[in-house]
């Protein structure tokens, strides 16, 4: 896989979970596969490549679909939230790695939530409920907060609370695993029509 491609993934992967919190938000509905892509990416923080840390980029399919019609050129493809989501966690991000405490903090808490996982299942409550912990703790007290809208029905259930804020936790990862790989919002702006290209023939992979 070349560079432009695993930017491209690593990417697909922050849309992902984007997605994923608008889909939970808006219709309290969620795939659990695509779940448990985005959780486990949290978890493997010491990986050689992108796809050791997703697979291969099928199991993204939800998160190339969703960048393609974020970044696409038709305007009737695109949805506010998820692109007001994309662009908080990236800019969170950057803030998050000159935090060196919090990053430090987030860490530990990734370590207890790996141990976590040789007794539970990744999309198991208690797990959510440590990853979300985490996210509550330290990213989500970075300004600007992520606002997250939605139906109150949805909003208001702890389970959905759980999966969202470990989902904002794992679009933070995904976006440190962009900038690893060379990703910059720069590439967003000036080199989209790449991004959409390279998105559309990982999808054929």
């Amino acid at each position: 896989m070349n560079r432009t491609e695993e930017q491209t993934l690593a990417l697909a992967a922050v849309f992902q979970t984007a997605q994923l919190v608008h889909n939970i938000a808006s219709s309290g509905r969620y795939d659990d596969d695509d779940l448990q892509v985005c959780l486990q990416g949290i978890l493997n923080t010491d990986p050689d490549s992108v796809t050791d840390v997703f697979g291969p980029p099928a199991v993204l399919r939800t998160g190339l679909q969703t960048l393609i019609n974020q970044l696409g050129a038709s305007a009737q493809t695109r949805k506010v939230e998820i692109a007001r989501y994309v662009i908080a966690l990236l800019h969170l991000q950057r803030k998050l790695d000159k935090n060196p405490a919090m990053l430090g903090q987030v860490a530990e808490g990734i370590e207890r939530a790996r141990a976590q996982t040789e007794h539970y299942a990744l999309t198991h409550t208690n797990v959510l409920a440590n990853l979300a912990g985490i996210y509550s703790d330290t990213v989500s007290h970075m300004t600007p907060k992520i606002m997250v809208n939605g139906e109150q029905q949805y909003l208001s259930n702890p389970d959905n609370v759980s999966r969202i804020r470990a989902l904002l936790l794992a679009g933070i990862r995904a976006a440190v695993l962009w900038r690893q790989v060379g990703g910059n919002r720069w590439q967003i702006l000036f080199k989209r029509k790449r991004i959409v290209d390279t998105a559309q023939q990982l999808l054929r992979q």
